[in-house]
């Protein structure tokens, strides 16, 4: 079967197409006939890095956290079917390599049924973004009517946390750049501040907003220690690059860890349920063929691309 995958880290460059062996379920597992696998930056830091050594991984690795397609086997003891739609999580850090590839175990637990109507290219922007957010939200446990911050909010993952923080019942506080405010504002963002790439200057624009600081912050922009000061103190900030400190004024910090969440496949049908019910939006940026994964690679690290690029197979 063909994947894309590395054999030496490197630039965008260094995604190749290759030639594996069709992997086999094992009990409770499904093979995916891959249709589409979502481009995230946790792909193209796994591209740059490679694997840890202490991981015992050989190459080629195979990146993608996300996918849609058909489940072509079934192990034993499984309650999917052969012709099934679904789209699921997988883990790309292990000796079967992740979701760039034609066909792709994962758990029966990983996957969820695509709704009808929803295309494979829109379901696998679902699973790992949304889940990253589901779990964010869960760590700042914060009640309804308490105040959410976002930053990086016309991204994908940003997108989602204004969605399901209002969905949650909170009040959310996002930030944008002058291009993308009338986005983020469609996505139900009660409050919208000007986004900056000097840290000082988004607290500003937050406290300006919220002067005693939001209740608990998403940091999608990655902005980790320069974010603390959106945050009131006592409050929680969720990171999504496993900064976990040091703090200040009490704040709770929460690395956001999608591995927790591998076999999470109830928390995407939930996920794809408030699509389905118009409260959840799914942001195709766009497709591209597999064998072309360079440039999607190369567009996502030049920045402004709004929800996901996919490839196809």
């Amino acid at each position: 079967m063909r994947a894309i995958g590395v054999r030496e880290p490197g630039g965008p460059s260094a995604l190749q197409l290759v030639e594996l062996p069709v992997p086999e379920p094992g009990p409770g597992e499904i093979r995916v006939r891959v249709r589409a696998a979502a481009v995230n930056p946790t792909d193209t830091v796994y591209r740059q890095l490679g694997p840890a050594p202490e991981e015992g991984l050989d190459p080629p690795w195979i990146p993608g956290m996300e996918l849609a397609g058909t489940v072509d086997a079934v192990g034993h003891g499984t309650p999917w079917s052969v012709g099934d739609r679904v789209m699921a999580i997988v883990m790309p850090r292990r000796p079967q390599g992740g979701a760039y590839a034609e066909q792709v175990v994962v758990p029966a637990d990983a996957a969820a049924a695509v709704p009808e109507g929803i295309g494979d290219a829109e379901a696998s922007t679902l699973p790992m973004n949304g889940l990253t957010v589901v779990s964010a939200l869960a760590h700042l446990a914060l009640p309804p009517g308490a105040v959410l911050g976002v930053t990086g909010a016309a991204g994908a993952v940003g997108g989602y946390a204004i969605e399901l923080g209002r969905a949650a019942g909170l009040t959310v506080v996002a930030d944008a750049s002058a291009a993308d405010e009338e986005l983020v504002t469609s996505l139900g963002a009660d409050v919208v501040v000007r986004s900056s790439r000097d840290p000082r200057e988004e607290v500003a624009a937050f406290r300006a907003a919220v002067p005693g600081g939001v209740d608990g912050l998403i940091d999608a922009a990655v902005l980790d220690a320069g974010a603390l000061g959106i945050v009131r103190d006592g409050g929680a900030l969720a990171t999504v690059r496993f900064w976990d400190g040091p703090t200040e004024r009490g704040i709770r910090v929460h690395p956001v860890r999608v591995r927790d969440h591998l076999h999470d496949g109830a928390g995407i049908a939930r996920l794809a349920d408030l699509v389905v019910r118009g409260r959840l939006t799914l942001r195709l940026a766009g497709t591209v063929p597999a064998a072309e994964a360079a440039s999607a690679h190369e567009r996502l690290e030049a920045g402004g691309v709004r929800g996901r690029l996919v490839l196809t197979f």
